[in-house]
């Protein structure tokens, strides 16, 4: 959406330093790189940058003005330079004006997993049948929360947001500028708990999510006990719970399953992902999907990059699952894989991160939990996931790199295995894949 500067200015506070030429309306980008001529240039400050230093750099790539915390540096080959205290609040204001004149029904997700999936199945089920606008891929917090909202068309009728957090407090701010007429908590785990400490402080930091949603809308989670000590909202809930459903069934590429009655079909496996799917059908609901335009969306949704995604090479199939990992959703892919896959069946296991001093105890129950199973080859990379291997009955093998992970796979794996690679994004198992195709 494009702002004349009296709005800017009536939102911010801001304060204009310099000006030749204020006429029009404009854009506002916060990236250099992708900054378009006419733009209005919004520098940011994080722990490891300040976009204050590329000012400049904007003006030579067509900005016609920029926003500054610094009163005394101006440029003046630019148009016009606004003064504000704090470049993330003006942002934030900004997108809170925008969500407010638009107006859509807005429906916030978060949990410690499943949250991304989740978006995205409601995303294709709600625009069956509503003009819908989404986060983009890892914009949850809160300069994406900004960028989702500030890129909304005029004609959105509902935005889905996904909130990420790593601290107590965060969810909470990214609600009181987004204002929720829908909260989703898909779950609550314990990834973050080396920020947070202990599973209380997560689920609390979770359900900051109900704090500033809209009194007659509603909550919708999967049920828990810690969430039901913790919610506090008094409008509208449901809880959900995969006791729920019923007639599953799960194959290869396809979960089949019934809920209130109705028959649904997802494209993808696994009892997690009913439970994403159940989060989704509530939702969907309440905004006012019919029930046949729910089961045309699921049947719409495809997994993103790195979730789920299936590549072949020299008779191997890999499924790259290594978007992100934590205790409860490696249980939850594991089981789905292993289950579900026909043998001979391959395990690449990575370091889950940000699990704190208990990191290696989450580890070695990964192993325990494999112990149940055989015939599985079983591989892991990094130093937390040996610990996987050490706790594991099963036959395995340990590499201290990728590369020999991958030379070990290209050379001993049998023809027609099926690899599952899973781990947390920092490790980038994706070049595993790479590694095999080039070796």
């Amino acid at each position: 959406m494009k702002f004349n500067i009296d709005e800017i200015i009536k939102v911010t506070g801001a304060k204009i330093l310099h000006k030749t030429n204020t006429e029009g309306t404009f854009d506002i980008s916060t990236d250099t790189r992708k900054l378009e001529r006419g733009n209005i240039y919004l520098p940011l400050r994080g722990e490891n940058f300040d976009g204050h230093n590329f000012i400049d750099k904007a003006l030579e790539n067509g900005a016609v003005g920029y926003f500054t915390q610094q009163e005394y540096k101006i440029n003046k080959n630019a148009d016009f330079v606004l003064y504000v205290k704090n470049t993330l609040v003006a942002y934030l204001e900004l997108a809170k004006y925008i969500r407010e004149k638009i107006n859509p029904k807005v429906i916030a997700i978060t949990g410690s997993s499943g949250k991304t999936t989740t978006k995205e199945m409601l995303a294709s089920v709600l625009s069956t049948t509503f003009k819908t606008h989404k986060s983009k891929l890892n914009h949850n917090n809160e300069i994406g929360l900004c960028e989702t909202m500030v890129s909304m068309p005029l004609d959105t009728e509902v935005l889905v947001v996904e909130m990420g957090m790593r601290n107590l407090g965060e969810i909470r701010l990214l609600t009181s500028y987004s204002l929720p007429d829908a909260g989703i908590i898909t779950n609550i785990g314990s990834a973050h708990v080396e920020k947070l400490g202990n599973l209380k402080n997560i689920a609390v930091a979770k359900c900051e999510i109900a704090s500033n949603l809209n009194p007659e809308g509603i909550f919708i989670g999967k049920d828990s006990e810690i969430l039901r000590e913790n919610l506090k909202y008094d409008g509208k809930q449901v809880l959900v719970g995969l006791s729920d459903c019923n007639n599953i069934n799960i194959e290869m590429g396809k979960t089949v399953f019934e809920y209130g009655r109705d028959p649904y079909e997802l494209t993808v496996e696994g009892e997690h992902n009913i439970e994403n799917a159940m989060l989704v059908i509530e939702a969907a609901k309440w905004a006012g999907v019919p029930v046949e335009n729910m089961q045309k969306g699921f049947l719409n949704y495809r997994p993103i990059e790195k979730r789920w995604e299936v590549t072949e090479i020299n008779g191997l199939t890999f499924i790259n699952d290594s978007y992100n990992a934590n205790p409860e959703s490696m249980v939850a892919v594991l089981k789905t894989f292993l289950s579900v896959y026909k043998k001979p069946l391959a395990l690449i296991l990575g370091d889950m991160g940000e699990l704190g001093k208990d990191e290696i105890i989450y580890h070695k129950k990964i192993g325990e939990f494999l112990s149940s199973y055989s015939d599985v080859t079983l591989l892991t990379v990094g130093e937390l996931a040996k610990f996987i291997s050490r706790a594991c009955s099963l036959k395995s093998e340990h590499f201290n790199s990728k590369k020999e992970c991958a030379e070990y796979v290209k050379n001993n794996l049998e023809k027609g295995t099926t690899v599952l690679l899973k781990a947390s994004r920092i490790m980038k198992f994706e070049e595993i894949i790479e590694m095999v195709k080039n070796i």
